[in-house]
Protein backbone atom coordinates (compact mmCIF):
# COMPACT_ATOMS: atom_id res chain seq x y z
CA UNK A 1 0.00 0.00 0.00
CA UNK A 2 1.63 3.24 -0.66
CA UNK A 3 1.87 5.94 1.36
CA UNK A 4 2.00 8.43 -1.57
CA UNK A 5 -0.90 11.10 -1.18
CA UNK A 6 -0.84 11.98 -5.16
CA UNK A 7 -4.30 12.86 -6.55
CA UNK A 8 -3.31 10.80 -9.63
CA UNK A 9 -5.40 7.47 -10.48
CA UNK A 10 -5.97 4.89 -13.02
CA UNK A 11 -9.48 4.51 -14.50
CA UNK A 12 -11.17 7.34 -12.79
CA UNK A 13 -8.58 9.75 -11.51
CA UNK A 14 -9.02 11.20 -8.28
CA UNK A 15 -12.04 9.83 -7.92
CA UNK A 16 -11.37 8.31 -4.31
CA UNK A 17 -8.62 10.98 -3.04
CA UNK A 18 -9.70 13.35 -0.34
CA UNK A 19 -10.26 16.83 -1.91
CA UNK A 20 -13.03 14.75 -3.69
CA UNK A 21 -15.23 14.25 -1.10
CA UNK A 22 -15.10 17.87 0.30
CA UNK A 23 -18.60 18.69 1.52
CA UNK A 24 -20.70 21.79 -0.04
CA UNK A 25 -23.42 24.23 0.89
CA UNK A 26 -26.58 21.91 1.92
CA UNK A 27 -25.13 18.56 3.02
CA UNK A 28 -26.16 17.15 6.50
CA UNK A 29 -23.65 15.88 8.54
CA UNK A 30 -25.88 13.32 9.90
CA UNK A 31 -25.24 11.20 6.80
CA UNK A 32 -22.10 10.43 7.80
CA UNK A 33 -22.64 8.28 10.99
CA UNK A 34 -24.47 5.30 9.00
CA UNK A 35 -21.90 5.44 5.95
CA UNK A 36 -19.74 4.35 9.23
CA UNK A 37 -22.11 2.35 10.56
CA UNK A 38 -22.66 0.33 7.30
CA UNK A 39 -18.72 -0.62 7.27
CA UNK A 40 -18.63 -1.17 10.78
CA UNK A 41 -21.60 -3.46 10.96
CA UNK A 42 -19.69 -5.35 7.97
CA UNK A 43 -16.38 -5.67 9.64
CA UNK A 44 -17.73 -6.47 13.08
CA UNK A 45 -18.63 -9.97 11.74
CA UNK A 46 -14.97 -10.98 13.30
CA UNK A 47 -16.61 -11.35 16.59
CA UNK A 48 -18.87 -13.89 15.36
CA UNK A 49 -16.58 -16.27 13.37
CA UNK A 50 -16.68 -18.92 15.93
CA UNK A 51 -19.83 -19.57 14.60
CA UNK A 52 -18.05 -21.37 11.74
CA UNK A 53 -15.78 -23.47 13.99
CA UNK A 54 -18.03 -26.61 14.39
CA UNK A 55 -18.74 -27.07 10.72
CA UNK A 56 -15.49 -26.27 9.97
CA UNK A 57 -14.67 -29.08 12.64
CA UNK A 58 -16.38 -31.71 10.71
CA UNK A 59 -16.20 -30.64 7.00
CA UNK A 60 -14.33 -33.28 6.09
CA UNK A 61 -16.52 -36.46 5.64
CA UNK A 62 -15.39 -40.42 5.24
CA UNK A 63 -16.73 -43.14 2.51
CA UNK A 64 -19.45 -43.80 5.94
CA UNK A 65 -20.28 -40.20 5.97
CA UNK A 66 -18.85 -39.79 9.36
CA UNK A 67 -16.32 -36.85 10.06
CA UNK A 68 -12.65 -37.67 9.85
CA UNK A 69 -10.50 -37.10 12.42
CA UNK A 70 -8.90 -33.84 13.73
CA UNK A 71 -5.15 -33.82 12.66
CA UNK A 72 -4.18 -33.29 16.24
CA UNK A 73 -6.87 -35.97 17.33
CA UNK A 74 -5.80 -36.79 21.22
CA UNK A 75 -3.14 -33.87 21.64
CA UNK A 76 -3.60 -32.69 25.01
CA UNK A 77 -0.55 -30.30 25.82
CA UNK A 78 -0.15 -26.95 23.91
CA UNK A 79 3.12 -28.27 22.04
CA UNK A 80 1.26 -31.51 20.82
CA UNK A 81 -2.03 -28.85 19.61
CA UNK A 82 0.92 -26.71 18.46
CA UNK A 83 2.29 -29.70 16.02
CA UNK A 84 -0.75 -30.55 14.88
CA UNK A 85 -1.74 -27.04 13.58
CA UNK A 86 1.51 -27.18 11.87
CA UNK A 87 0.30 -30.93 10.15
CA UNK A 88 -2.98 -28.79 9.60
CA UNK A 89 -2.02 -25.83 7.71
CA UNK A 90 -1.59 -28.30 4.48
CA UNK A 91 -3.21 -31.35 5.09
CA UNK A 92 -6.38 -32.57 3.31
CA UNK A 93 -7.00 -35.81 5.01
CA UNK A 94 -8.07 -34.59 8.41
CA UNK A 95 -10.30 -32.07 10.13
CA UNK A 96 -9.60 -29.07 11.74
CA UNK A 97 -9.60 -28.41 15.57
CA UNK A 98 -10.84 -25.28 17.09
CA UNK A 99 -7.33 -24.69 18.09
CA UNK A 100 -6.73 -24.86 14.68
CA UNK A 101 -9.19 -22.65 13.47
CA UNK A 102 -9.03 -20.34 16.96
CA UNK A 103 -5.73 -18.68 15.57
CA UNK A 104 -7.88 -16.49 13.23
CA UNK A 105 -8.74 -14.49 16.00
CA UNK A 106 -5.53 -13.80 17.23
CA UNK A 107 -4.98 -13.04 13.62
CA UNK A 108 -7.74 -10.45 13.29
CA UNK A 109 -7.18 -8.43 16.35
CA UNK A 110 -3.31 -8.04 16.18
CA UNK A 111 -3.66 -6.94 12.62
CA UNK A 112 -6.03 -4.61 13.42
CA UNK A 113 -3.84 -2.68 15.65
CA UNK A 114 -0.50 -3.48 13.27
CA UNK A 115 -2.33 -1.99 10.41
CA UNK A 116 -3.94 1.13 12.19
CA UNK A 117 -1.02 1.74 13.67
CA UNK A 118 1.17 1.26 9.82
CA UNK A 119 -1.32 3.13 7.70
CA UNK A 120 -3.04 5.05 10.09
CA UNK A 121 -1.20 8.29 8.55
CA UNK A 122 -1.94 7.02 5.23
CA UNK A 123 -5.57 7.26 5.71
CA UNK A 124 -5.38 11.09 6.43
CA UNK A 125 -3.91 11.80 3.98
CA UNK A 126 -5.74 9.51 1.78
CA UNK A 127 -8.75 10.34 3.45
CA UNK A 128 -11.93 7.72 4.47
CA UNK A 129 -13.11 7.40 0.53
CA UNK A 130 -9.71 5.45 -0.44
CA UNK A 131 -9.37 3.59 3.32
CA UNK A 132 -12.83 2.42 3.39
CA UNK A 133 -12.84 1.05 -0.19
CA UNK A 134 -9.33 -0.30 0.13
CA UNK A 135 -11.07 -1.84 3.64
CA UNK A 136 -13.63 -3.32 1.58
CA UNK A 137 -11.44 -4.77 -1.12
CA UNK A 138 -9.17 -6.61 1.69
CA UNK A 139 -12.15 -7.78 3.90
CA UNK A 140 -13.87 -9.07 1.28
CA UNK A 141 -11.19 -10.33 -0.56
CA UNK A 142 -10.05 -12.24 2.54
CA UNK A 143 -13.21 -14.18 2.61
CA UNK A 144 -12.78 -14.90 -0.80
CA UNK A 145 -9.46 -16.59 -0.82
CA UNK A 146 -11.12 -18.22 2.51
CA UNK A 147 -14.08 -19.73 0.92
CA UNK A 148 -11.23 -20.75 -1.80
CA UNK A 149 -9.45 -22.60 1.36
CA UNK A 150 -12.30 -24.26 2.86
CA UNK A 151 -12.81 -25.84 -0.89
CA UNK A 152 -9.65 -26.76 -1.48
CA UNK A 153 -9.25 -27.50 2.42
CA UNK A 154 -6.39 -25.53 3.01
CA UNK A 155 -6.20 -23.89 6.50
CA UNK A 156 -3.11 -21.53 5.65
CA UNK A 157 -5.27 -19.92 2.80
CA UNK A 158 -8.03 -18.97 5.91
CA UNK A 159 -5.02 -17.96 8.18
CA UNK A 160 -3.93 -15.57 4.87
CA UNK A 161 -6.98 -14.65 3.71
CA UNK A 162 -9.49 -13.67 7.03
CA UNK A 163 -6.83 -13.45 8.82
CA UNK A 164 -4.22 -11.35 7.81
CA UNK A 165 -5.77 -9.72 4.56
CA UNK A 166 -9.09 -9.48 6.46
CA UNK A 167 -7.35 -8.30 9.52
CA UNK A 168 -5.23 -5.59 7.73
CA UNK A 169 -9.10 -4.40 6.53
CA UNK A 170 -10.34 -4.39 10.16
CA UNK A 171 -7.57 -1.91 10.95
CA UNK A 172 -8.69 0.38 8.34
CA UNK A 173 -12.24 0.07 8.18
CA UNK A 174 -12.03 0.51 12.18
CA UNK A 175 -10.32 3.82 11.89
CA UNK A 176 -11.09 5.28 9.00
CA UNK A 177 -14.73 6.98 10.16
CA UNK A 178 -13.02 8.15 13.56
CA UNK A 179 -11.32 11.17 12.59
CA UNK A 180 -14.23 11.68 10.09
CA UNK A 181 -16.86 11.82 12.64
CA UNK A 182 -15.04 13.60 15.34
CA UNK A 183 -14.74 16.85 12.84
CA UNK A 184 -17.98 16.53 11.65
CA UNK A 185 -18.85 16.27 15.54
CA UNK A 186 -16.96 18.71 17.41
CA UNK A 187 -19.74 19.24 19.45
CA UNK A 188 -20.87 15.55 19.76
CA UNK A 189 -17.70 14.01 20.17
CA UNK A 190 -18.20 10.84 22.22
CA UNK A 191 -21.31 10.29 20.90
CA UNK A 192 -20.87 10.28 16.82
CA UNK A 193 -17.55 7.94 18.09
CA UNK A 194 -19.96 5.84 19.75
CA UNK A 195 -22.48 5.33 17.24
CA UNK A 196 -19.71 4.21 14.31
CA UNK A 197 -17.93 1.63 17.08
CA UNK A 198 -21.37 0.03 18.14
CA UNK A 199 -21.29 -1.05 14.47
CA UNK A 200 -18.42 -2.68 15.45
CA UNK A 201 -19.67 -4.60 18.21
CA UNK A 202 -22.98 -5.45 16.42
CA UNK A 203 -21.52 -6.88 13.49
CA UNK A 204 -21.58 -10.07 14.84
CA UNK A 205 -25.04 -9.73 15.84
CA UNK A 206 -26.38 -9.66 12.12
CA UNK A 207 -23.03 -11.70 10.88
CA UNK A 208 -23.90 -15.36 13.28
CA UNK A 209 -27.37 -15.66 12.67
CA UNK A 210 -26.96 -14.61 9.14
CA UNK A 211 -24.09 -17.38 8.50
CA UNK A 212 -25.87 -19.71 10.32
CA UNK A 213 -28.95 -19.53 7.61
CA UNK A 214 -26.95 -19.37 5.25
CA UNK A 215 -25.00 -22.67 6.38
CA UNK A 216 -28.43 -24.35 6.17
CA UNK A 217 -29.55 -23.06 3.02
CA UNK A 218 -26.37 -24.77 1.24
CA UNK A 219 -25.49 -27.76 3.61
CA UNK A 220 -25.78 -30.89 2.05
CA UNK A 221 -25.03 -34.34 3.46
CA UNK A 222 -21.62 -33.97 2.79
CA UNK A 223 -20.84 -30.32 2.93
CA UNK A 224 -21.38 -28.27 5.62
CA UNK A 225 -21.89 -25.14 3.16
CA UNK A 226 -19.41 -23.16 4.48
CA UNK A 227 -17.08 -21.57 1.49
CA UNK A 228 -20.83 -20.90 -0.01
CA UNK A 229 -21.77 -18.90 2.79
CA UNK A 230 -18.10 -17.19 2.83
CA UNK A 231 -18.68 -16.10 -1.22
CA UNK A 232 -22.19 -14.78 -0.17
CA UNK A 233 -21.26 -13.00 2.74
CA UNK A 234 -18.57 -11.39 0.93
CA UNK A 235 -21.05 -9.97 -2.18
CA UNK A 236 -23.70 -8.58 0.55
CA UNK A 237 -20.55 -6.91 2.56
CA UNK A 238 -18.78 -5.26 -0.03
CA UNK A 239 -22.23 -3.70 -1.48
CA UNK A 240 -22.70 -2.15 2.05
CA UNK A 241 -18.75 -1.52 2.67
CA UNK A 242 -18.84 0.26 -0.84
CA UNK A 243 -22.04 2.24 0.00
CA UNK A 244 -20.39 3.27 3.23
CA UNK A 245 -17.16 4.08 1.68
CA UNK A 246 -18.96 5.98 -1.02
CA UNK A 247 -20.83 8.27 1.30
CA UNK A 248 -18.46 9.61 3.06
CA UNK A 249 -17.67 13.43 3.48
CA UNK A 250 -15.11 15.85 5.42
CA UNK A 251 -16.13 19.36 6.38
CA UNK A 252 -14.20 22.18 4.84
CA UNK A 253 -11.15 23.36 6.73
CA UNK A 254 -12.51 26.25 9.07
CA UNK A 255 -16.15 24.58 9.63
CA UNK A 256 -17.63 24.51 12.09
CA UNK A 257 -21.58 23.46 13.45
CA UNK A 258 -23.84 26.80 13.21
CA UNK A 259 -23.89 28.69 16.72
CA UNK A 260 -21.63 26.47 18.08
CA UNK A 261 -18.41 28.20 20.42
CA UNK A 262 -15.45 25.60 21.29
CA UNK A 263 -14.30 25.25 24.92
CA UNK A 264 -17.66 27.12 25.74
CA UNK A 265 -17.63 25.27 28.91
CA UNK A 266 -14.02 26.26 29.63
CA UNK A 267 -12.74 22.45 29.95
CA UNK A 268 -9.09 22.57 30.73
CA UNK A 269 -8.59 18.94 29.57
CA UNK A 270 -10.00 19.81 26.16
CA UNK A 271 -7.72 21.86 23.97
CA UNK A 272 -8.45 23.57 20.69
CA UNK A 273 -4.68 23.23 19.15
CA UNK A 274 -3.46 20.09 17.46
CA UNK A 275 -0.52 17.71 17.91
CA UNK A 276 1.28 16.33 15.09
CA UNK A 277 1.23 13.07 14.55
CA UNK A 278 4.84 12.48 15.09
CA UNK A 279 5.02 13.94 18.47
CA UNK A 280 1.67 12.09 20.41
CA UNK A 281 3.75 9.39 20.84
CA UNK A 282 6.55 11.41 22.79
CA UNK A 283 4.18 12.48 25.09
CA UNK A 284 3.47 11.26 28.47
CA UNK A 285 -0.28 11.54 27.70
CA UNK A 286 -0.35 9.12 24.81
CA UNK A 287 1.67 6.52 26.58
CA UNK A 288 -0.56 6.76 29.63
CA UNK A 289 -3.98 6.54 27.20
CA UNK A 290 -2.45 3.47 25.96
CA UNK A 291 -2.44 1.62 29.36
CA UNK A 292 -5.83 3.28 30.50
CA UNK A 293 -6.85 1.14 27.01
CA UNK A 294 -4.85 -2.04 27.35
CA UNK A 295 -5.88 -2.05 30.68
CA UNK A 296 -9.69 -1.53 30.03
CA UNK A 297 -9.74 -4.07 27.35
CA UNK A 298 -7.46 -6.89 29.08
CA UNK A 299 -9.47 -6.58 31.89
CA UNK A 300 -12.66 -7.79 29.60
CA UNK A 301 -11.79 -9.33 26.61
CA UNK A 302 -10.64 -12.48 28.43
CA UNK A 303 -13.56 -12.95 30.40
CA UNK A 304 -16.31 -12.10 27.52
CA UNK A 305 -14.32 -15.25 25.50
CA UNK A 306 -14.86 -17.45 28.03
CA UNK A 307 -18.40 -16.46 29.30
CA UNK A 308 -20.13 -19.86 28.71
CA UNK A 309 -17.95 -22.02 30.01
CA UNK A 310 -17.29 -19.44 33.15
CA UNK A 311 -21.17 -19.52 33.80
CA UNK A 312 -21.51 -23.45 33.73
CA UNK A 313 -18.30 -24.00 35.81
CA UNK A 314 -19.03 -21.72 38.46
CA UNK A 315 -22.83 -22.47 38.82
CA UNK A 316 -22.90 -26.16 37.20
CA UNK A 317 -26.44 -27.98 37.64
CA UNK A 318 -28.13 -25.04 38.76
CA UNK A 319 -28.41 -23.73 35.23
CA UNK A 320 -30.66 -26.35 34.33
CA UNK A 321 -32.70 -26.53 37.75
CA UNK A 322 -30.55 -28.80 39.78
CA UNK A 323 -29.07 -26.76 42.32
CA UNK A 324 -27.15 -30.17 44.00
CA UNK A 325 -25.31 -30.63 41.06
CA UNK A 326 -21.91 -29.78 40.36
CA UNK A 327 -20.20 -28.96 36.66
CA UNK A 328 -18.48 -32.17 36.74
CA UNK A 329 -21.80 -34.30 37.50
CA UNK A 330 -23.99 -32.03 35.40
CA UNK A 331 -21.89 -32.97 32.56
CA UNK A 332 -22.71 -36.80 32.96
CA UNK A 333 -26.24 -36.11 32.17
CA UNK A 334 -25.95 -34.95 28.36
CA UNK A 335 -29.59 -33.35 28.35
CA UNK A 336 -28.62 -30.86 31.60
CA UNK A 337 -25.77 -30.10 29.77
CA UNK A 338 -27.00 -29.30 26.42
CA UNK A 339 -29.41 -27.31 28.79
CA UNK A 340 -27.05 -25.64 31.04
CA UNK A 341 -24.68 -25.12 27.29
CA UNK A 342 -28.17 -22.71 25.99
CA UNK A 343 -28.37 -20.74 29.17
CA UNK A 344 -24.34 -20.42 28.35
CA UNK A 345 -25.28 -18.82 25.12
CA UNK A 346 -28.05 -16.63 26.15
CA UNK A 347 -25.42 -15.44 28.63
CA UNK A 348 -23.20 -15.26 26.49
CA UNK A 349 -25.79 -12.91 23.95
CA UNK A 350 -27.05 -10.53 26.97
CA UNK A 351 -23.03 -9.89 27.07
CA UNK A 352 -23.23 -8.99 23.57
CA UNK A 353 -26.15 -6.62 24.04
CA UNK A 354 -24.63 -4.16 26.77
CA UNK A 355 -21.30 -4.64 24.79
CA UNK A 356 -23.02 -2.54 21.64
CA UNK A 357 -25.29 -0.65 23.59
CA UNK A 358 -22.26 0.56 25.91
CA UNK A 359 -20.66 1.82 23.06
CA UNK A 360 -23.06 4.61 22.15
CA UNK A 361 -24.42 5.53 25.97
CA UNK A 362 -21.00 5.68 27.63
CA UNK A 363 -19.33 7.35 24.53
CA UNK A 364 -22.51 9.72 24.67
CA UNK A 365 -22.15 10.04 28.56
CA UNK A 366 -18.75 11.04 28.19
CA UNK A 367 -19.81 14.25 26.61
CA UNK A 368 -21.40 16.11 29.50
CA UNK A 369 -18.98 13.82 31.76
CA UNK A 370 -16.17 14.65 30.26
CA UNK A 371 -13.42 11.60 29.39
CA UNK A 372 -11.57 11.36 32.61
CA UNK A 373 -14.31 11.13 34.72
CA UNK A 374 -16.04 8.48 32.29
CA UNK A 375 -12.93 6.11 32.97
CA UNK A 376 -12.75 6.62 36.34
CA UNK A 377 -16.29 5.03 36.24
CA UNK A 378 -15.07 2.35 34.38
CA UNK A 379 -12.13 1.63 36.70
CA UNK A 380 -13.66 2.37 39.83
CA UNK A 381 -16.80 0.25 39.19
CA UNK A 382 -15.37 -2.37 37.06
CA UNK A 383 -13.20 -3.38 40.02
CA UNK A 384 -15.81 -3.36 42.28
CA UNK A 385 -18.26 -6.03 40.11
CA UNK A 386 -15.27 -7.88 39.97
CA UNK A 387 -14.94 -8.41 43.57
CA UNK A 388 -18.80 -8.45 44.30
CA UNK A 389 -18.86 -10.77 41.18
CA UNK A 390 -16.53 -13.47 43.13
CA UNK A 391 -18.50 -12.71 46.15
CA UNK A 392 -22.13 -13.35 43.73
CA UNK A 393 -19.99 -17.10 42.40
CA UNK A 394 -19.51 -17.81 46.32
CA UNK A 395 -22.99 -16.78 47.11
CA UNK A 396 -23.95 -18.88 43.76
CA UNK A 397 -26.48 -15.61 43.34
CA UNK A 398 -26.57 -16.06 39.40
CA UNK A 399 -28.81 -12.90 39.39
CA UNK A 400 -25.67 -10.57 40.75
CA UNK A 401 -23.37 -12.40 39.15
CA UNK A 402 -24.96 -11.96 35.35
CA UNK A 403 -26.19 -8.20 36.36
CA UNK A 404 -22.15 -7.70 37.55
CA UNK A 405 -20.89 -9.24 33.90
CA UNK A 406 -23.35 -7.06 32.02
CA UNK A 407 -22.38 -3.68 33.22
CA UNK A 408 -18.88 -4.46 32.96
CA UNK A 409 -19.70 -5.49 29.37
CA UNK A 410 -21.15 -2.26 28.35
CA UNK A 411 -17.90 -0.59 30.17
CA UNK A 412 -15.53 -3.15 28.20
CA UNK A 413 -17.67 -1.51 25.04
CA UNK A 414 -17.80 1.79 26.01
CA UNK A 415 -13.67 2.32 26.42
CA UNK A 416 -13.30 1.17 22.91
CA UNK A 417 -16.22 4.22 21.77
CA UNK A 418 -14.88 6.53 24.19
CA UNK A 419 -10.91 6.40 23.92
CA UNK A 420 -11.11 8.12 20.39
CA UNK A 421 -12.86 10.95 21.54
CA UNK A 422 -10.05 11.30 24.88
CA UNK A 423 -7.38 11.06 22.18
CA UNK A 424 -9.00 14.38 20.53
CA UNK A 425 -9.58 16.12 23.21
CA UNK A 426 -5.58 15.35 24.86
CA UNK A 427 -4.50 16.28 21.01
CA UNK A 428 -6.46 17.93 18.55
CA UNK A 429 -8.42 16.63 15.60
CA UNK A 430 -6.09 16.96 13.04
CA UNK A 431 -4.15 13.84 13.19
CA UNK A 432 -7.24 11.65 15.72
CA UNK A 433 -7.80 9.18 13.19
CA UNK A 434 -3.45 8.42 12.77
CA UNK A 435 -3.26 8.50 16.40
CA UNK A 436 -5.99 6.10 17.55
CA UNK A 437 -4.13 3.84 14.72
CA UNK A 438 -1.27 4.11 16.68
CA UNK A 439 -3.33 3.46 20.08
CA UNK A 440 -4.81 0.66 18.96
CA UNK A 441 -2.13 -1.52 19.23
CA UNK A 442 -3.04 -1.31 23.08
CA UNK A 443 -5.97 -3.73 21.74
CA UNK A 444 -3.62 -5.96 20.29
CA UNK A 445 -1.26 -6.32 23.17
CA UNK A 446 -4.68 -7.17 25.47
CA UNK A 447 -5.86 -9.24 22.85
CA UNK A 448 -2.88 -11.15 23.77
CA UNK A 449 -2.93 -10.28 27.48
CA UNK A 450 -6.06 -10.70 28.95
CA UNK A 451 -7.36 -14.30 27.36
CA UNK A 452 -3.56 -15.65 28.29
CA UNK A 453 -3.76 -14.35 31.80
CA UNK A 454 -7.69 -15.88 31.99
CA UNK A 455 -7.22 -19.24 30.17
CA UNK A 456 -3.31 -19.83 32.18
CA UNK A 457 -4.80 -19.30 35.40
CA UNK A 458 -8.15 -21.37 34.58
CA UNK A 459 -6.54 -24.13 32.98
CA UNK A 460 -3.70 -24.55 35.82
CA UNK A 461 -6.27 -24.04 38.69
CA UNK A 462 -8.34 -26.94 36.93
CA UNK A 463 -5.20 -29.28 36.87
CA UNK A 464 -4.19 -28.77 40.40
CA UNK A 465 -7.86 -30.15 41.29
CA UNK A 466 -9.14 -26.70 42.07
CA UNK A 467 -13.22 -27.47 42.09
CA UNK A 468 -14.72 -25.88 39.43
CA UNK A 469 -17.32 -23.26 40.81
CA UNK A 470 -13.98 -22.21 42.92
CA UNK A 471 -11.50 -21.60 39.53
CA UNK A 472 -12.35 -18.42 38.41
CA UNK A 473 -12.90 -15.87 41.88
CA UNK A 474 -8.92 -15.09 42.17
CA UNK A 475 -8.81 -14.50 38.29
CA UNK A 476 -11.67 -12.03 39.04
CA UNK A 477 -9.59 -10.43 41.87
CA UNK A 478 -6.79 -10.36 39.31
CA UNK A 479 -8.31 -8.62 36.83
CA UNK A 480 -9.77 -6.13 39.14
CA UNK A 481 -5.98 -5.05 39.98
CA UNK A 482 -5.34 -4.78 36.34
CA UNK A 483 -8.25 -2.29 36.38
CA UNK A 484 -6.76 -0.33 39.34
CA UNK A 485 -3.69 0.03 36.76
CA UNK A 486 -5.62 1.79 34.74
CA UNK A 487 -6.96 3.81 36.87
CA UNK A 488 -3.91 5.12 38.24
CA UNK A 489 -3.00 5.88 34.43
CA UNK A 490 -5.98 7.37 33.88
CA UNK A 491 -5.46 9.67 36.99
CA UNK A 492 -2.47 10.51 36.08
CA UNK A 493 -3.65 12.36 32.74
CA UNK A 494 -3.22 16.26 32.34
CA UNK A 495 -3.58 18.65 29.56
CA UNK A 496 -0.35 18.14 27.08
CA UNK A 497 2.62 20.41 27.59
CA UNK A 498 1.68 23.58 25.28
CA UNK A 499 5.40 22.85 23.64
CA UNK A 500 3.90 20.47 22.15
CA UNK A 501 1.05 22.36 20.36
CA UNK A 502 1.66 22.89 16.39
CA UNK A 503 1.24 26.85 15.50
CA UNK A 504 -1.50 28.34 13.59
CA UNK A 505 0.91 28.38 10.62
CA UNK A 506 1.30 24.90 10.99
CA UNK A 507 -1.97 23.32 10.78
CA UNK A 508 -2.90 25.58 8.09
CA UNK A 509 0.44 23.97 5.92
CA UNK A 510 -1.14 20.37 6.49
CA UNK A 511 -4.32 21.60 5.50
CA UNK A 512 -3.41 23.26 2.42
CA UNK A 513 -0.84 19.55 1.67
CA UNK A 514 -4.77 17.83 2.04
CA UNK A 515 -5.98 20.38 -0.13
CA UNK A 516 -7.99 20.98 2.38
CA UNK A 517 -8.31 24.43 2.32
CA UNK A 518 -11.99 26.71 1.76
CA UNK A 519 -12.36 30.06 -0.52
CA UNK A 520 -14.23 31.66 2.98
CA UNK A 521 -11.38 33.52 5.08
CA UNK A 522 -13.26 32.66 8.47
CA UNK A 523 -14.27 29.83 10.00
CA UNK A 524 -17.81 28.95 10.24
CA UNK A 525 -20.90 26.64 8.96
CA UNK A 526 -21.05 27.55 5.10
CA UNK A 527 -24.35 26.37 4.79
CA UNK A 528 -23.18 23.10 5.76
CA UNK A 529 -24.45 20.56 8.53
CA UNK A 530 -27.83 21.59 8.68
CA UNK A 531 -30.67 19.24 9.48
CA UNK A 532 -31.02 15.90 11.74
CA UNK A 533 -32.48 12.88 10.43
CA UNK A 534 -34.34 14.19 7.60
CA UNK A 535 -36.00 12.64 4.61
CA UNK A 536 -32.66 12.19 2.64
CA UNK A 537 -30.67 11.05 5.70
CA UNK A 538 -33.65 8.76 6.70
CA UNK A 539 -33.67 6.01 3.98
CA UNK A 540 -29.67 5.87 4.45
CA UNK A 541 -30.46 5.48 8.65
CA UNK A 542 -33.10 2.67 7.58
CA UNK A 543 -30.71 0.89 5.37
CA UNK A 544 -28.11 0.17 8.09
CA UNK A 545 -30.85 0.52 11.24
CA UNK A 546 -33.02 -2.38 10.26
CA UNK A 547 -30.58 -5.18 9.72
CA UNK A 548 -29.18 -3.87 13.37
CA UNK A 549 -32.50 -4.11 14.95
CA UNK A 550 -32.96 -7.42 13.65
CA UNK A 551 -29.70 -8.82 15.23
CA UNK A 552 -31.08 -6.68 18.43
CA UNK A 553 -33.93 -8.85 18.18
CA UNK A 554 -32.79 -12.10 17.81
CA UNK A 555 -30.47 -11.81 20.23
CA UNK A 556 -33.04 -10.30 22.74
CA UNK A 557 -35.66 -13.38 21.70
CA UNK A 558 -33.06 -16.18 22.43
CA UNK A 559 -32.01 -14.82 25.54
CA UNK A 560 -35.16 -14.29 27.28
CA UNK A 561 -36.62 -17.76 26.12
CA UNK A 562 -33.29 -19.46 27.75
CA UNK A 563 -33.15 -17.75 30.93
CA UNK A 564 -36.93 -17.95 31.16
Amino acid sequence: MSASSSASGTSAPGFLDRERIIASAGFNRWMVPPAALAIHLCIGMAYGFSVFWKPLENALVGADGKPLPICAAGATTFSEKAAGTLTALTATDCNWSQFDLGWMYTFFFVLLGVSAAIWGGWLERAGPRKAGVVSALCWCGGLVISALGVYLHQLWMLWLGSGVIGGIGLGLGYISPVSTLIKWFPDRRGMATGMAIMGFGGGAMIGSPLATTLMSHFKTDIDPGVWQTFLAMAAIYAVFMMIGAFNYRLPPAGWKPEGWVPQANGNAMITSKHVHLKDAHKTPQFWLLWIVLCMNVSAGIGIIGAASPMLQETFGGALAGNDALGYADMKKDAAMAALAASVGAGFVGLISLFNIFGRIVWASSSDNLGRKVTYFIFFTLGAALYVLAAQGADWKSLAIFVACFCIIASMYGGGFATIPAYLADMFGTQFVGAIHGRLLTAWSTAGILGPVIVNYLHDTRAASGVAADQIYGPIFYILAGMLVVGFVANLLVRPVDPKWHMSDEDVAAEQAKLKATTTTATSGSFGIGKGGIDAKALPFWLLVGIPLAWGVWTTIEKAVALFG
